[in-house]
């Protein structure tokens, strides 16, 4: 008998052909994205395979691929957008940002460098704001003369559609398209998470898939080991850390 895992797991699953095939079986590799009333499985070119549960002869659960820098700067950019701040500047591949709780400075661009660093300082000081950067895992090295006020891990999970659409949900959410198409919700935890939140973070993913996204974020504090425990209960895998940084006094 097969266990499935939950969906949105990459796995390979190994299946029997139509009566008369050659091979009689094959394999797919890819994202399990329903188990009845057939299993679908999504490659990595976004084909998706179908075949009856009682074909299916052996299932594999595989890590994920490794994420890389370009779907890290894109995640970051859908994030920006949903929480754009009450004023925003674009400063040599930099996006500055400030109210709203999102007073800190993304190299968002991948012409990025530390050389917009003295003007970034000096656009937040104008605005009698304490500079921060906010850098991602693998887009820039963190400059010297800063120092890392905490760090946050960015953990995501696939999402299905769901139907009828939800209410809107009590966990704060926000839907907004990344670059590269894909269509994200992200979550804003309360910062008790417990597992009293659960129904209100699914009811939140719920929300997003009614408005079409297909994938959703959440951001919890290194040092959340609750937010963290809740989000991989519900499927969340971590995609990759930002640190947040001021400079030394």
């Amino acid at each position: 008998m097969i266990s499935w895992p939950d969906l949105g797991t990459r796995v390979t699953v190994r299946y029997r052909r139509p009566a008369g095939s050659v091979p009689p079986l094959t394999d797919v590799v890819g994202r399990l994205r329903a188990i009845e009333p057939v299993v679908r499985i999504e490659t990595k070119r976004g084909a998706v395979v179908e075949c009856a549960c009682a074909d299916v002869v052996a299932l594999r659960v595989l890590t994920d691929a490794p994420v890389r820098t370009a779907q890290i700067r894109a995640l970051e950019h859908a994030a920006a957008a949903a929480w754009p701040g009450a004023e925003q500047s674009w400063l040599h591949g930099w996006l500055l940002r400030a109210g709203n709780g999102v007073d800190y400075a993304l190299p968002l661009d991948i012409s990025a460098n530390a050389s917009a660093i003295p003007a970034i300082v000096e656009w937040y000081t104008r605005r009698g704001l304490m500079p921060r950067l906010g850098i991602p895992d693998r887009m820039l090295t963190p400059p010297p003369g800063w120092h890392t006020e905490h760090t946050e891990q960015v953990l995501v999970r696939e999402v299905s559609r769901v139907a009828p659409a939800p209410p809107e949900p009590s966990v704060p959410a926000t839907v907004a398209d990344a670059p590269d198409g894909t269509r994200w919700v992200g979550l804003s935890p309360a910062r008790d998470a417990d597992g009293a939140q659960r129904p209100r973070w699914e009811a939140a993913l719920a929300w997003g898939a009614a408005r079409g996204a297909t994938r959703g974020y959440v951001r919890v504090p290194d040092t959340d080991t609750d937010a963290t425990a809740l989000a991989e209960s519900l499927g969340f895998r971590l995609h990759h850390r930002s640190r947040y940084l001021i400079p030394n006094r």
